[in-house]
């Protein structure tokens, strides 16, 4: 029966539907802006090279062509990089985005809250994104921090880069990155695989899962003693066998890459031999470790930075409780000359810093010791964009300006294969097509 409430009704239901309509529309229009981005000069991450007078067309946060010469399609609104070298924006796969080290880090675990720790995150992530770091791995947290970190960049609703997260780190019982290292008996404890702390098989395979269900993308264990941990030994391993192995075939299922934390060279070969991605640090590495990462197309991750931060501060009276000082004195020098030995043996390399250790923000502070550690300028851009973007499977996504990719730009004045160091002066970034940084 018509009635005037029913054409009432339905006029304000297709009133409604109308203005839906329209909202997406305007949306979709609003998302599919054309840019052209024009570069003076271009890197070339895939062969290592700058190239002349470069025209980025972009679509909807996408690259959709590259072209030579200025050009400018109808639309397109031009973004003028003529005076500057543009690169893929740059990738750090080894970060802390929820810490910062300094004098307060050992009474943080008593006194801070996981909001806390999220605070941090959120002021932290942004610095690294105005750096020119468009996207990282976080390796270890607390709280699942990152993963909300990581949720709310996403939406939009905080400016940070792209993070890949861990969650809580894996250790064993008394083991590097174990949460009650340092504490006095009472409060220790005996966390489980939930708390990222396992014993065993079965654990090892439970604690993957349950980063599964808190939502990581990948998976860090720590393989060895750390340096920043109130642990005795630096270097000792704390994973058998079977459990690495555990770790690597339970994180295959789930589609997880795994993360390895190691200083030692007997942990970093169980770590390799069960098929890990990556080795982080790599202090004690030798020769037949290196061939071993060869032989099994393991990622190093080097973290000069934190070597060369943990030795300056170990100089400093009182900067570390006395059994970390001392770690820090042996270990962060030879952080140098463990890098310079696995690049020449052709271990394949992928930039990062354990900034968290360091301030964020300074991350491209690694470029400059890569390249006194022996590797080109050219080798080292690769190393945080080609490279990064294969140890994280996502090279049809990230890592270099070629259609299909992800619209990520950094632009510096300078030639960054003549001073390295004009990385750490980023005057521009685009992450998804959006410009969060202008040149002044």
């Amino acid at each position: 029966m018509i009635t005037p409430e029913n054409i009432l009704s339905s006029a304000k239901r297709l009133c409604q539907t109308l203005v839906g309509l329209g909202l997406f529309v305007l949306a979709t229009l609003a998302q599919a802006e054309n840019i052209a981005v024009q570069a003076g000069w271009l890197f070339d991450s895939e062969k290592g090279r700058l190239l002349e007078k470069r025209t980025v067309h972009i679509v909807d946060g996408k690259v959709e062509s590259v072209e030579r010469g200025f050009t400018q399609r109808d639309g397109e609104r031009v973004i003028d990089l003529r005076a500057f070298s543009v690169l893929p924006g740059l990738m750090d796969m080894h970060t802390h985005l929820s810490y910062e080290f300094g004098p307060r880090t050992y009474s943080e675990a008593f006194t801070w809250n996981p909001a806390d720790y999220t605070l941090r995150a959120v002021n932290t992530a942004e610095r690294t994104l105005m750096a020119g770091f468009t996207t990282v791995r976080d390796l270890g947290d607390s709280g699942n921090v990152t993963v909300s970190l990581r949720n709310a960049i996403n939406r939009g609703d905080i400016v940070g880069p792209r993070v890949y997260t861990a969650g809580k780190s894996i250790a064993t019982t008394g083991g590097h990155a174990d949460p009650t290292n340092g504490h006095r008996h009472d409060l220790m404890g005996s966390p489980g695989p939930a708390d990222g702390v396992i014993n065993g098989v079965a654990s090892a395979r439970e604690a993957v899962r349950q980063r599964y269900k808190e939502g990581a993308d990948l998976i860090k264990i720590t393989a060895t003693g750390g340096v920043l941990s109130v642990a005795k030994s630096g270097q000792n391993p704390q994973f058998m066998q079977d459990e690495v192995e555990a770790i690597v075939e339970t994180a295959k299922d789930y589609g997880f890459t795994v993360a390895v934390h190691a200083h030692g060279k007997e942990g970093m070969e169980r770590a390799i031999r069960a098929g890990v991605d990556s080795i982080e640090h790599g202090t004690y590495m030798d020769d037949k470790t290196m061939a071993l990462m060869v032989d099994h197309g393991t990622w190093y991750v080097p973290t000069l930075l934190a070597g060369d931060w943990v030795t300056q501060k170990s100089t400093v009276e009182g900067f570390f409780p006395e059994m970390v000082r001392t770690k820090a004195a042996q270990i962060g020098p030879l952080i140098q000359d463990t890098f310079q030995r696995a690049h020449k043996k052709g271990v394949k390399i992928a930039y990062g810093t354990d900034t968290g250790v360091s301030r964020h923000g300074d991350n491209a502070r690694e470029f400059a010791l890569m390249v006194q550690g022996g590797m080109s300028p050219a080798d080292a851009i690769r190393s945080a964009t080609w490279n990064a973007a294969q140890l994280l499977n996502a090279q049809d996504e990230l890592g270099n300006i070629a259609p299909g990719k992800h619209a990520d730009m950094v632009a510096v004045i300078g030639n960054p294969l003549e001073d390295i160091t004009t990385l750490e002066r980023v005057r521009f970034v685009m992450k998804g097509g959006k410009v969060y940084k202008q040149p002044e």
